[in-house]
């Protein structure tokens, strides 16, 4: 491998575009025209498109006053807020609003990036997820960056075009391990239909991507990150693109199918009775109607199975009672990127309401906040000495990966003799540093009325404890902010939802306690909420129980 490519997979690897990478390696001739603009499922909204009119640019919960000036020569509000502005997805909203006026401001703010990005390779604007996500979205609105185009600008989108293209194959497979990795392919798959290409390219392009899909969805429907989140936004551009090759006369991927028909009951299984998805692994909040968009395709019909296996979830349900349970951990050190140090956290829904949940991912957040969600503390399950399960590395080479903690999760599940269904699940994330291990029992009885719980703290000897120093531990449940929490006693909590739902918490024989929380997946951002807290002293054997009970 020559010194160009080196360099290139070296910076690439730690999730960064190439610096100064000259256009001249990349442009080899530019399209000829454009064949197809695939659609966007993503959800619209025209008044985003009168304020981009305005001169106003909300994004990433931020907004730019750029006036009739280009918003890529101010500083910009945050970093989301750069991604967000060069990944391009806001076109979309254009094309709702379909007006002169919005259409023309679209492709001045397009011509003003090939101006000023278009030429050398670098920094922000050109990190690999961005760039297969403007890709992405320049075919499928190009209809609306045409409109009234003069032969000028078409030539040197067109030219645009081909340098992301021939940029994206150049890295695909230098790219960061999953979603990025898998995005990129999805990318290259439609711009292969989008323009004229032979149909062997289009078949070369195809099987790639196929076999990206074949490794990185799980027989059991999951993405490898583990990311309920991922799995939607996967879909919202796997389905047009299945629909492209149908209506193109393409032979579609033989994988894409299969690959899509898994998916779909694994995005059911996270889905809680409120519609959203459950707070896992970075995922966070879940607009209802890019969700309905999606699963209106859905062919399969089926019923959530009870188990993800291959990326480690479990699920309890009875009538409209619903517990998800986290019983796994990454499945390789580089796709921990993204994951959460929350095995055997839980969230549970019933009704129309969310109970119990995970604090969630902030996507537009500080990075301080993001990594505090990454903690055991954000999440609905046992903290020891005030100490995640795993560890979060702090190198920048490396980047947010986990290091160390849990290296093993056990995982029973069964029925007893009532008919309820019955869980019990441990991991070692904290033997090593304090020689617990920490196994949790949950069981839903039949008629889904009543949760009974058990968090175990065990050394796996005497000798196994790492400090004679008194130990203490927290069992937390996030509570939804749109839940309302009231003492009944010292050892019971009742949670009440806004239609009059409600269910108390209890643990006999333990305080139970109510704190200030926040929680980090609201889509209008951080919010204030609550939690409920048993704080207890550990010893060899810790065995604290607790229950969920309905309240008639």
């Amino acid at each position: 491998m020559g010194l160009f490519l080196r360099t290139l997979r070296n910076q690439i690897m730690i999730g960064v575009a190439p610096l100064r990478l000259k256009i001249s390696k990349l442009a080899d001739r530019a399209p000829s025209g454009l064949v197809a603009a695939p659609t966007d499922l993503r959800a619209v909204d025209p008044y985003i498109a009168q304020e981009l009119v305005h001169g106003r640019i909300a994004l990433a919960g931020r907004i730019l006053e750029c006036g009739r000036g280009s918003p890529f020569s101010l500083e910009m509000p945050s970093a989301a807020f750069e991604e967000r502005l060069h990944a391009f997805s806001w076109l979309r909203h254009v094309r709702a609003s379909k007006s002169d006026e919005a259409c023309t401001r679209a492709r001045i703010l397009v011509s003003d990036w090939i101006a000023l990005y278009g030429r050398k390779i670098g920094g922000t604007a050109w990190a690999p997820e961005t760039t297969a996500q403007r890709l992405i979205a320049w075919l499928s609105h190009s209809p609306i960056i045409l409109q009234n185009a003069d032969a000028g600008f078409y030539r040197r989108f067109l030219k645009s075009l081909g340098v992301q293209v021939a940029y994206l194959s150049l890295i695909g497979k230098y790219a960061a391990d999953g979603e990025t990795r898998l995005k990129i392919r999805i990318a290259l798959a439609v711009a292969s239909i989008s323009l004229p290409n032979r149909p062997t390219r289009i078949a070369r392009v195809g099987m790639k991507l196929d076999r990206e899909l074949e490794r990185q969805i799980l027989p059991d429907g999951g993405h490898v990150s583990r990311n309920p989140r991922v799995m939607l936004e996967l879909l919202l551009d796997l389905l047009p693109l299945r629909q492209s090759y149908i209506n193109l006369g393409h032979d579609v991927p033989p994988g894409l199918v299969p690959a899509i028909d898994r998916m779909f009951p694994a995005i059911r299984f996270f889905r809680h009775q409120d519609g959203d998805l459950a707070l896992f692994n970075g995922s966070t909040a879940t607009l209802a109607n890019e969700l309905a968009s999606v699963l209106r395709y859905d062919e399969t019909s089926g019923r959530p199975s009870r188990a993800l296996s291959d990326i480690g979830y479990q699920r309890l349900s009875s009538d409209d009672t619903v517990v998800i349970v986290d019983t796994g951990m990454p499945q390789s050190m580089e796709l921990s990127r993204g994951a959460h140090c929350g095995c055997l956290s839980f969230e549970f829904s019933s009704v129309r309401n969310r109970f119990i949940v995970n604090s969630g991912f902030p996507s537009y957040a500080a990075a301080d906040f993001k990594r505090a969600s990454r903690s055991t503390a954000a999440h609905s399950t046992v903290t020891i000495g005030d100490t995640s399960s795993s560890r979060l590395s702090r190198s920048r080479l490396l980047g947010p990966i986990m290091v160390a903690g849990i290296g093993e999760v056990e995982v029973k599940r069964e029925t007893d003799q009532k008919g309820a269904d019955v869980l019990i699940a441990a991991h070692d994330g904290y033997l090593k540093e304090f020689g617990y291990i920490h196994e949790r029992e949950l069981e839903l009885n039949a008629a889904g009325t009543k949760i009974k719980g058990r968090d175990l703290l065990r050394l796996t000897d005497k000798e196994s404890r790492k400090s004679s120093m008194p130990l203490e531990a927290v069992s937390r449940f996030h509570i939804h902010p749109s839940i309302e929490l009231f003492d009944e006693d010292e050892e019971t909590v009742l949670m009440r939802a806004g239609d009059g739902t409600s269910w108390t918490f209890s643990a006999p024989g333990q305080t139970v306690r109510i704190a200030d929380d926040v929680f980090m997946a609201d889509a209008s951002g951080i919010r204030p909420s609550q939690q409920i807290e048993i704080v207890f002293a550990v010893h060899d054997a810790t065995d604290i129980r607790w229950l969920i009970e309905r309240k008639l």
